[in-house]
């Protein structure tokens, strides 16, 4: 295993946080497979708006754990190429778990939204989770110091499709978000209350979804 493999083999288990939740981000796939869990059990256990939105904060929670862990991995500038790109994989992963975290917060908080809405919403969230846990496995297998069968491309021929899968799967997550916003948007136009709405998503310049 050259020296770039060995590089990015290190780079997986980077920054691992602090003790009290080292358990979750030593492993990014655990804390992405943490939320999922949490927001399994919130749909699952959730029948009106008001336990579906206390049931939600355990899931903010987990990614608070873990936040950090993103935070100094993108703080790591002095890479090599294709290490670099292991890091932009790991990331991918973080920025979809954020625009979950950061928008269903929104829409829970939006009357636009049935509960049963809200359910279907976040058990779509969490099937672009799971896809993305998914490609982070296939990531994780290119590591192991055992396994001599990979050459050196192979491995990075993983990566790469790794990244290009974690690539579509953040962008229609953003698809995703946009599309349930502007679902919002109608209804608040119908109803005459643009003034909420723009207090809870912003402008359309804003984009921050």
């Amino acid at each position: 295993m050259n020296r770039k493999i060995m590089i990015m083999a290190s780079l997986l288990a980077l920054c691992a946080g602090r003790a009290g939740a080292q358990w979750i981000v030593s492993d990014p796939s655990n804390l992405t497979q943490s939320i999922i869990n949490s927001s399994n059990e919130m749909v699952q256990t959730s029948s009106t708006a008001q336990t579906m939105i206390q049931n939600f904060r355990e899931t903010q929670k987990i990614f608070n754990q873990g936040k950090e862990y993103y935070d100094r991995l993108r703080a790591v500038n002095d890479l090599v190429r294709d290490a670099r790109k292991v890091q932009r994989c790991i990331l991918l992963v973080g920025e979809i778990s954020q625009m979950y975290v950061d928008n269903y917060d929104r829409m829970l908080s939006d009357g636009n939204f049935t509960v049963r809405e809200l359910a279907a919403i976040a058990s779509g969230y969490t099937r672009l989770l799971e896809e993305a846990t998914y490609a982070l496995s296939d990531l994780k297998g290119i590591i192991n110091p055992s396994d001599l069968s990979m050459t050196d491309k192979d491995r990075l021929d993983v990566v790469d499709k790794s990244y290009e899968e974690l690539s579509r799967l953040r962008n229609l997550t953003s698809y995703y978000t946009r599309k349930n916003i502007g679902v919002a948007l109608l209804r608040a136009r119908r109803q005459d209350d643009m003034e909420r709405f723009l207090s809870l998503y912003g402008t359309a310049e804003e984009k921050y979804w």
